[in-house]
């Protein structure tokens, strides 16, 4: 069995997720930096996650023609690549026939209402007689979009669902979610997605082959074989600072993964609260604190102290944020620092 140290786990999920150089401007970057999805629940969190991997991100950044939204994993907003639509769709359709005719109903019965409209998904929830909520549903089936600018209601609209066997579009989201979060297991894949168990368990199952199976300071797992000479790396330099947004797939975890990444249960509490979860401060490639912000106010909360090249660091990214539609410039305040986490 493959023995990962914490720091080479770090490493190489920062490595796969982009965080320690930045990738050049174009379509090809923004799908990679997205090869997990870009959580937006909170408003404009797909565009400081971009911002966060690749260069010259404007504001629109998360407009690109390359990208659409949907209801993703857990039915949380997120901006895939439109060519991976199936992946974060198709890939979280259940296999339960019951559920799985729900979502396939549900998108049949929108698209027959909308037609070529698009409209406020809560004025399409009253115009079928159900909850709003229920048609998010619709979006396993691959078939329904979404536009959300952080503001009002979500506007939605179908499309072709897409011609993908959707135990395949399955088996590719387990792998994307291998590279990106592994060492993983079934368990969390499920988490994750929001799957069954079950369908988990069975992806992994038909994945055996192109597994290795991996001990760290938190139980064992797997991880992709093809990945494991990137385990292996001679590390290099991290990048002095990054703002990740709440739901940024570098920290997006539960259970026992959230011991690597934050080993003090202090500072877990303080990142993954029981409510909104703040952003996370990343120096040096370790998460040093939390931040959040208020229109153009950023407040920082690190864990320790920092240096003076890492508070400039730190500052200067805050100050480079592509928020889109300021009303003033961005200012930084660092509050309750050095808790000792």
């Amino acid at each position: 069995m493959l023995e990962l140290a914490r720091l080479q786990i770090l490493r190489y999920r920062r490595k796969v997720g982009f965080l320690d150089e930045r990738l050049p401007p174009g379509e090809r970057s923004l799908r990679r930096a997205a090869w997990a999805g870009l959580q937006d629940s909170g408003a404009r969190a797909a565009l400081l996650s971009i911002h966060a991997r690749v260069k010259g991100t404007s504001p629109t950044g998360w407009e690109h023609k390359s990208l659409v939204q949907l209801w993703g994993p857990r039915f949380n907003d997120y901006v895939v690549a439109a060519k991976d639509l199936h992946v974060f769709s198709l890939g979280r359709l259940p296999d339960h026939p019951a559920r799985r005719e729900r979502a396939q109903r549900t998108a049949a019965r929108l698209h027959a209402i909308l037609d070529v409209r698009r409209i406020p998904f809560g004025q399409a929830g009253r115009e079928l007689g159900v909850p709003a909520n229920s048609l998010r549903y619709a979006a396993q089936t691959g078939s329904v979009l979404l536009r959300w600018d952080g503001a009002r209601q979500p506007v939605i609209w179908t499309v072709p669902p897409p011609d993908v066997d959707p135990r395949e579009a399955r088996l590719h989201l387990a792998r994307r979610y291998l590279h990106i979060f592994g060492p993983a297991a079934p368990g969390s894949f499920a988490r994750w997605a929001g799957i069954r168990p079950a369908e988990a368990n069975a992806a992994f199952k038909a994945l055996a082959p192109k597994l290795v199976p991996a001990r760290t300071p938190v139980g064992e797992s797997f991880i992709l074989a093809e990945d494991e000479p990137l385990f292996q790396e001679h590390p290099g330099p991290s990048a002095p600072a990054r703002l990740l947004p709440a739901g940024d797939a570098f920290y997006l975890l539960w259970g026992a993964d959230r011991e690597i990444l934050v080993p003090d249960p202090k500072c877990r509490a303080e990142l993954w609260t029981t409510r909104v979860w703040p952003g996370a401060l990343l120096v040096n490639g370790e998460i040093a604190g939390v931040w959040r912000r208020n229109a153009t106010e950023i407040s920082i909360a690190a864990w320790r102290r920092l240096s003076s090249a890492e508070h400039a660091a730190v500052e200067a990214e805050a100050m480079s944020l592509p928020l889109p539609a300021l009303s003033a410039p961005i200012s930084v305040s660092w509050s309750g620092t050095h808790r000792g986490c």
